[in-house]
């Protein structure tokens, strides 16, 4: 709320350089923030009695608004990525999905580990599971197996993330 919008009673009013000029009518408030020419803005609408400040209103918003823009920028957005493995893979492609999963672990993304069984490869979901758990083992020095290998339908999954320092 600005100016004319604060209808309280009587409002703890801060003045341009953040001084303390005590609790007062609204409309008194308002009449000071003329008198410097800037804006009257409601800053904790909770507090009791409501604190207003004397401060330049668009100023207020492009601080606001930038304050806001970095944080949003220090932000790390983990993406989940996947690898996909089959029951019968060889030991070199394993490897080689496993160097791929080390590399997005390293940028901070998750890995989904997918297990497919295609046809009747699904009989032998357990004895296939292992491979799941050696691709973890694989992964153990910089990754934590964050959901245990699961089945979803005709495949096998599990969620790797990466270690937590601290």
């Amino acid at each position: 709320m600005i100016n004319e919008q604060v209808r309280d009673k009587e409002v703890r009013l801060i003045g341009v350089n953040g001084e303390q000029l005590g609790i007062m009518s609204a409309k008194e408030a308002y009449a000071r923030a003329v008198e410097a020419e800037l804006d009257l803005v409601k800053i904790a609408p909770t507090a009791n009695p409501p604190v207003c400040k004397i401060i330049d209103y668009g100023k207020y918003r492009y601080e606001l608004a930038r304050k806001e823009k970095e944080a949003k920028k220090k932000q790390k957005i983990t993406e989940l990525k996947e690898v996909r493995l089959s029951p019968n893979i060889d030991t070199n492609d394993l490897n080689t999905k496993v160097s791929a999963a080390r590399k997005f672990l390293s940028k901070g993304d998750k890995v989904k580990v997918t297990l497919r069984f295609r046809g009747r490869e699904i009989a032998h979901m357990n004895a296939s599971r292992h491979i799941l758990t050696d691709f973890a083992q694989e992964l153990a020095d910089i990754a934590v197996i964050e959901r245990q290998p699961k089945v979803e339908g005709r495949s096998l999954t599990m969620v790797l993330a990466e270690k937590r320092n601290g």
